[in-house]
């Protein structure tokens, strides 16, 4: 059998996306790393993530993704800290199937440690708690948390500040320019808004007031993303995810979400995409 497919025995696992529906920036620590505040959401875009444990305690991808060395995709870079964590002498082989877009801001990379860290802390037998998994998290992403949080969530601190907030079910139209963000070219940009004002926890009903602080020096550094956020805004309000390049707009039922889908996806890479309540892994 090829290693590029996994085998019956592996253990399958779903990886969803997340979208940023409101990301602010409140402030940077002496260390450089910035203060946020965003209200994170899970939407029904998945990699899948197929682990078999091994006997010769070798951590191996066998589906590398084009352009990331393999000791730098974060499925092997979340199963090598777990290791050196507890101190375990097990393996693991590891299948990758990306569907979720990478450099979109819809945290792929993230989703894809959270799950190799829960998964693994069940098939090896570890046993830690969700909190020592959000400590583990935080070390490989700032994103990561919230995969391993498992629910919607208003995010502080540099994204490992966590608490549950409820959010309605929605759907959204994603469009996904043809383009790679860079974060931290954005995080360093001189132009990025770096003082917006803390908030208490913020609800549903005050969205028409969210925004994302890093859009406007993106837009400025990629035309393309600005290109696709005006096509979505003959629709309504979009906005962008994360630091970019994924742009988006919220509708209240699938049927408006799929016209305005069917409207665009002729020209650019498109989704209709509904959020979910849970992480499967909780499920």
């Amino acid at each position: 059998m090829s290693n590029l497919y996994p085998p019956a025995d592996a253990h399958h696992f779903l990886a969803p996306a997340k979208l940023n529906l409101d990301l602010r920036i409140v402030g940077r620590r002496a260390d450089g790393y910035h203060l946020l505040e965003s209200i994170f959401t899970l939407i029904a875009l998945y990699d899948q993530i197929w682990l078999r444990i091994n006997s010769n305690g070798a951590i191996t991808l066998n589906t590398p993704v084009a352009g990331i060395m393999a000791e730098q995709d974060l499925c092997v870079r979340a199963a090598q800290l777990l290791r050196s964590h507890t101190e375990t002498q097990q393996g693991v082989d590891i299948w990758l199937d990306k569907q979720i877009p990478i450099g979109g801001g819809l945290g792929g990379g993230s989703a894809d440690a959270a799950v190799v860290l829960m998964a693994l802390n069940h098939l090896w037998q570890l046993n830690l708690n969700k909190t020592q998994l959000l400590q583990l998290g935080v070390q490989l992403g700032a994103d990561v948390p919230f995969f391993i949080f498992g629910q919607s969530a208003f995010a502080r601190g540099i994204g490992e500040d966590l608490n549950p907030i409820f959010l309605p079910k929605q759907w959204y139209v994603i469009i996904k320019p043809p383009v790679h963000v860079s974060t931290p070219k954005i995080f360093a940009h001189k132009d990025l808004t770096r003082d917006s004002k803390p908030r208490i926890m913020p609800d549903f009903q005050a969205r028409q007031h969210w925004r994302n602080d890093m859009q406007s020096v993106v837009f400025a550094e990629y035309p393309a993303v600005k290109a696709a956020f005006d096509v979505l805004a003959e629709y309504g309000s979009p906005m962008m995810s994360g630091s970019g390049a994924c742009v988006f707009l919220s509708f209240d039922s699938e049927s408006a979400a799929q016209a305005v889908y069917n409207k665009v996806s002729h020209a650019h890479q498109a989704y209709c995409i509904a959020s979910i309540p849970r992480h499967p892994f909780y499920q």
